[in-house]
């Protein structure tokens, strides 16, 4: 009789003891709920973002050439209107070697280089405390350079378009892994459109670098 009742006293105190910890554990999982909505929201409240980094492009340096690898680097700045949509002022620059063939001139894969200045709109599409998804439309203009490494031969006489000053523009997905809510790493699949001797270049590419945030939208 006596162990009967002891066994009783014993489940009703394991009772309220089970259900403590039921609260504790609920309560810890709000208490995270509200501690990455915190973060989110310091992530995507930052007024303005800095862009550094450099990657590939695939160019096409004249009409009848080859495409030719080019190495790049890029640089941005962004104006973030609200946590969703921004103003982007973009730089890029691209160096790579023509692939002219043979020739009469004797000039083989010479250097040319591009650059870009571009501005547009950026789009977040999604936002989370570890990740972000934006998208985002630029325009402005391209300088290339097609004699630099042409040994004073014309670049037209060599397949490749004249050196000139062209419109240019790009579009583009950013994907964000957030280190920090100022601080992520950034890679960017890029289309650029550049116009050199009035023909369209339909080039594809890739970026990749550090974001900085900071400043805050009131």
């Amino acid at each position: 009789m006596t162990a009967g009742v002891l066994a009783v006293l014993i489940g009703a105190g394991a009772m309220p003891a089970e259900a403590q910890k039921r609260r504790s554990k609920r309560e810890s999982s709000a208490n995270r709920k509200a501690r990455i909505l915190r973060q989110t929201e310091e992530t995507y409240m930052h007024r303005y973002e800095v862009f550094g980094g450099g990657g590939y492009l695939r160019f096409r340096s004249g009409e009848f050439l080859q495409k030719n690898n080019e190495i790049t680097w890029a640089t941005s700045a962004t104006y973030f209107l609200n946590p969703k949509l921004g103003i982007i002022a973009d730089v890029r620059g691209g160096y790579g070697n023509a692939k002219v063939g043979n020739n009469i001139y004797s000039v083989y894969n010479p250097l040319i280089t591009e650059y870009t200045f571009m501005g547009g709109p950026t789009y977040r599409i999604y936002a989370r405390q570890k990740t972000a998804l934006s998208v985002h439309a630029m325009g402005g203009y391209s300088l290339g350079n097609f004699d630099g490494g042409s040994k004073a031969i014309p670049a037209t006489l060599l397949g490749m378009w004249p050196t000139s000053n062209r419109p240019v523009f790009s579009v583009g997905v950013n994907y964000d892994v957030n280190f920090y809510p100022n601080l992520a790493l950034r890679f960017t699949p890029t289309y650029v459109g550049t116009t050199f001797g009035d023909h369209l270049q339909n080039n594809l590419g890739i970026n990749a670098g550090i974001v900085y945030r900071f400043g805050h939208i009131k």
